[in-house]
C-alpha cells in the first residue's frame, strides 16, 4: 500500500462536558516526528495519544492539536470555590485589623480617625486566582471520548494519505513505463548503432588512404564495442524498474527504499550517457535523467 506523507484531517464532538476537536496534519520528514498540543485538562493523555498515532503512521512529521470550546459550557458556567473564597476573605480581614491596630494616621492629622483600606469589589474578588473554577466533570469518560475522537481523526488522516499515495504511485508507475520504453528503444537500436559506427570508420580509413589489416580492424572494432556497450546498464535499468514496481505494491513503508532505487537508476542513466557513442543514446540518457528526477520528486512525498 502506498501512502503519502502529506495530509490533513479534522473531527470533533459535543458532549455534556463541552466540545472538542482534533486537527491532524502530516508533512514530509525523514523519520516519524510527532508533536502534540493539548489543553491543560487533557495534558495527561499525551502518552496514550502519541501511542495511537505511532501505531497508525510510520513516517512523516505529525502535528496534532486538541481544541476545547469550554468544558463548562454544557453545564452551569463557572462556580465559586467557597474554600478559596473564605481563605481570601479571612486574609483580607486580617490585613484590615493590622492596618487599624497600627493607627494608620498621617503626620499632622492627630485626632482624626485612621484611614480605612479600600475594600475590593465583588468582581475583583472573583478575579482572584482559584475563586472561580469550572464545574467538575467526569474526566475519565471525557478522556475516553477524546481518545475515541482521535482514533476517528486518525482513520480519516490515514485514508487521505492512502488516496494521495495512490495518485503518487500511479505517477511513478507511468514514469517507470517510460523508462522501460526508453531502455527498450536503445536496446533495439544497438545493432544499428554498431553497424553505422563500423561504416563510418571504414569510410574515414578509405578517405585517408589507410590500408588497415582486417584482423587489426576487427580487433579495434571489438575494443570500441566493449567501451561503448551499454547492454549491462540497460539490464540494470530494467531490474531497477521491476524493483520499483514491486516496492510500490508492498505493504511496508516504501519511501526510503524507493529513494535508494532512484539513486541507482540515476547512476545507470549517467553511465549510459558517458559510454554513448551515438547521439540517439545520448538523447536517451537525458530523457532517462528527466524521468528519474520526476520520480524522485514524487518519492520524497511517500511514507
Amino acid at each position: 500500500m502506498t501512502y503519502s506523507m502529506t495530509a490533513f484531517a479534522r473531527d470533533g464532538i459535543e458532549a455534556e462536558w463541552g466540545a472538542a476537536a482534533w486537527e491532524l496534519r502530516t508533512v514530509n520528514h525523514r523519520f516519524l516526528d510527532v508533536s502534540l498540543r493539548l489543553p491543560e485538562e487533557f495534558r495527561s493523555l499525551e502518552p496514550r495519544a502519541r501511542e495511537r498515532i505511532t501505531a497508525r503512521i510510520r513516517r512523516g512529521k505529525v502535528e496534532g492539536s486538541l481544541r476545547l470550546r469550554s468544558v463548562a459550557e454544557g453545564r452551569s458556567g463557572f462556580v465559586v470555590n467557597v474554600q478559596v473564597l473564605e481563605r481570601l476573605l479571612a486574609a483580607m480581614r486580617q490585613v484590615e485589623r493590622r492596618h487599624v491596630s497600627r493607627g494608620a494616621v498621617p503626620a499632622g492629622h492627630r485626632g482624626k480617625k485612621p484611614r480605612s483600606l479600600a475594600r475590593p469589589t465583588s468582581l475583583e474578588v472573583l478575579a482572584w486566582p482559584g475563586v472561580l473554577a469550572p464545574p467538575e466533570f467526569d474526566r475519565e469518560s471525557a478522556s475516553e471520548a477524546v481518545l475515541a475522537l482521535l482514533d476517528r481523526a486518525l482513520t480519516s488522516l490515514v485514508a487521505a494519505r492512502e488516496r494521495e499515495g495512490r495518485k503518487l504511485g500511479a505517477l511513478i508507475e507511468e514514469r517507470c513505463h517510460e523508462v522501460a520504453e526508453t531502455a527498450a528503444r536503445v536496446r533495439t537500436a544497438l545493432p544499428e548503432i554498431r553497424t553505422r559506427h563500423r561504416a563510418r570508420l571504414l569510410a574515414r580509413l578509405d578517405e585517408a588512404g589507410v590500408d588497415l589489416d582486417p584482423s587489426r580492424f576487427a580487433q579495434e572494432a571489438v575494443l570500441f564495442a566493449n567501451r561503448t556497450d551499454v547492454a549491462e546498464e540497460l539490464d540494470r535499468l530494467d531490474a531497477h524498474v521491476a524493483e520499483v514496481r514491486r516496492v510500490l505494491a508492498s505493504q511496508a513503508p516504501i519511501g526510503r527504499r524507493l529513494d535508494f532505487l532512484m539513486q541507482e537508476l540515476q547512476r545507470e542513466a549517467n553511465t549510459l550517457g558517458s559510454k554513448s557513442a551515438d547521439s540517439s543514446v545520448s538523447g536517451a540518457s537525458v530523457d532517462l535523467k528527466v524521468l528519474i528526477e520526476q520520480m524522485r520528486e514524487q518519492v520524497q512525498n511517500l511514507e
